[in-house]
C-alpha cells in the first residue's frame, strides 16, 4: 500500500508552489504530474510581483533572476484618433523591489521549482502519473487511484488531497462541490510574431473586427492573442487564415511586416475561456485550489497569481494538521473561507469587463455603452496617476496578499 500525508494532484504553479512550502515545514508531499515534462506553449507566463517576493522570502530570487526572461512594467492600450499607445497602467511607478512583471517560460519557472523541492527529503514528484479517480472510505477521500504513462495503475494513500489540476479536475464532477458557470462572451486564439527592434514594448492590446488582441513582449517575439466571440472559432477559421491577418493588420499596423511569418492554422491555438467556480472547494480529505476551485477569464492576466497564493494561503492553514496526523473538516474550510472573497472579487471585475468592455467590442458596438464615454475612461486611466496605479496594483498583487509558514522561508 502507498502512502503519503498529502497527495498533490497537478504540478502546476499552485501545485508545486504547495508541494515545495510543505515539504519544507516538514510534510510529507507527492505531487502527481499527467504529463511527461512541463514543456506546453501558451501557458501563463506571467509571474508576478506578489510571486517574485514569495520567491525572494523563499531564498529563490537570485536563481529566479537567472532564468530568462523578458520584464514589464507598463500595460498600454489604443487611445485618440491616431489609436496611439497609452499607458494605462504603470507597473513600474509602484513602490518596493518588485515593480514588474517577469514573463518567463512556465516551464522554466516549474523547474526551478521541482528542483528546489526535490532537495526536500519528504518531497516526491511523479510525472507521467495521472490521478484517475479518488479512494473514497466511509465518505472521506482517502487518496487518489492512478495511471501511468506506461499504463501501470495503482492507488495512493493521503490524509489530505489537494486538486491543483486545473479547469478539467477530477473534483469538478463532484456534485455536493456545486460548480456554478458564469457567461463567458469570448474564446482566445494564441499565436506567435516576430518582434523587432522600435516596437512598443509590455503588456499592449488593439481591438479589430470582431476581436480583441492583447499582446505579451516576450523579448525576440510577440506572443499574440485574440479574443472571438464564443463559439465562433470554426466559423472565423472557415473565414481563411489571410482574412483574419488583414483583419489582425488593420488593428495592430505596425506587425504588419511580419504577419506572413504565420503559415497556418495549425500555428493558432485555441483556448476555451470558461468562468466559473466551486461553491464548496472542499469535502472531508479534499481540498480545491487554483484553476480547479475557480477557473478565471484571462482579463488582467491575473489567474496564475491568484493559484500561487491559494497555495501559500493554503500551505499556512495547513502545515500543523499535517504534521499532526489529521486534517479537519474545519481546517480546509478555513482556506476557502481566506481565499473565497479575493477570487469572487476578482471574477466579478472579470464579468463586469465582459459586460462593459469585451462583449460590446466583440458585437461591434462601443465599450461602456458609448465611444465618447469609452474615450474619457481611457483618458482619466491614462493621465490620472492615482487612477493609473489602481489597475497596475491589481495586476502586481491582487486583492490580498498571503505570506508562507515560517519554517518554509530560507
Amino acid at each position: 500500500m502507498e502512502r503519503t500525508t498529502c497527495c498533490v494532484v497537478g504540478g502546476g504553479p499552485a501545485g508545486m508552489i504547495l508541494g515545495l512550502l510543505l515539504a519544507r515545514s516538514g510534510v510529507e508531499v507527492t505531487v502527481l504530474e499527467k504529463h511527461g515534462d512541463f514543456l506546453r506553449d501558451f501557458r501563463g507566463d506571467t509571474v508576478h510581483p506578489s510571486t517574485l517576493a514569495l520567491l525572494d522570502d523563499l531564498g529563490l530570487a537570485e536563481r529566479f533572476a537567472r532564468l530568462p526572461q523578458r520584464r514589464v512594467t507598463a500595460v498600454q492600450l489604443p487611445f485618440g484618433p491616431g489609436r496611439s499607445l497609452v499607458t494605462v497602467g504603470d507597473i513600474g511607478a509602484l513602490r518596493g523591489t518588485y515593480n514588474y512583471i517577469a514573463m518567463v517560460p512556465q516551464w522554466d519557472f516549474l523547474g526551478l521549482l521541482a528542483d528546489e523541492a526535490r532537495r526536500e527529503p519528504s518531497f516526491s514528484l511523479r510525472m507521467s502519473t495521472e490521478a484517475t479517480s479518488y479512494l473514497v472510505e466511509r465518505g472521506r477521500v482517502a487518496g487518489v487511484r492512478y495511471r501511468t504513462s506506461e499504463g501501470r495503475t495503482g492507488e495512493l494513500r493521503a490524509t489530505l488531497t489537494v486538486a491543483c489540476d486545473g479547469r478539467g479536475s477530477l473534483a469538478r464532477s463532484l456534485p455536493e462541490l456545486g460548480l456554478r458557470s458564469f457567461a463567458c462572451p469570448m474564446d482566445a486564439w494564441w499565436f506567435r510574431l516576430p518582434r523587432r527592434e522600435g516596437d512598443p514594448h509590455g503588456l499592449v492590446g488593439a481591438a479589430g473586427d470582431r476581436f480583441i488582441a492583447p499582446m505579451i513582449d516576450r523579448g525576440d517575439y510577440w506572443q499574440c492573442g485574440a479574443l472571438i466571440p464564443k463559439g465562433t472559432d470554426a466559423e472565423r477559421r472557415a473565414a481563411g487564415l489571410e482574412r483574419f491577418m488583414a483583419d489582425f493588420t488593420a488593428a495592430v499596423p505596425w506587425l504588419a511586416d511580419r504577419v506572413h511569418t504565420l503559415r497556418s492554422w495549425d500555428e493558432v491555438k485555441l483556448l476555451d475561456v470558461r468562468l466559473d467556480r466551486l461553491r464548496r472547494w472542499h469535502r472531508p480529505g479534499l481540498l480545491c485550489i487554483g484553476d480547479a476551485a475557480h477557473a478565471m477569464s484571462p482579463v488582467f492576466g491575473i489567474g496564475i497569481n491568484l493559484a500561487v497564493e491559494d497555495a501559500v494561503a493554503a500551505a499556512r492553514y495547513l502545515v500543523e494538521p499535517l504534521l499532526g496526523g489529521a486534517v479537519g473538516l474545519r481546517d480546509v474550510r478555513a482556506v476557502q473561507r481566506r481565499r473565497w472573497p479575493t477570487a469572487a472579487a476578482t471574477q466579478a471585475l472579470q464579468r463586469i469587463a465582459h459586460a462593459r468592455v469585451i462583449g460590446p467590442l466583440l458585437a461591434g458596438r462601443p465599450p461602456f455603452g458609448d465611444a465618447r464615454r469609452a474615450e474619457r475612461v481611457t483618458e482619466l486611466l491614462a493621465t490620472s496617476r492615482w487612477l493609473n496605479r489602481v489597475p497596475a496594483y491589481f495586476l502586481a498583487y491582487g486583492a490580498v496578499r498571503e505570506r508562507p509558514p515560517a519554517a518554509s522561508m530560507r
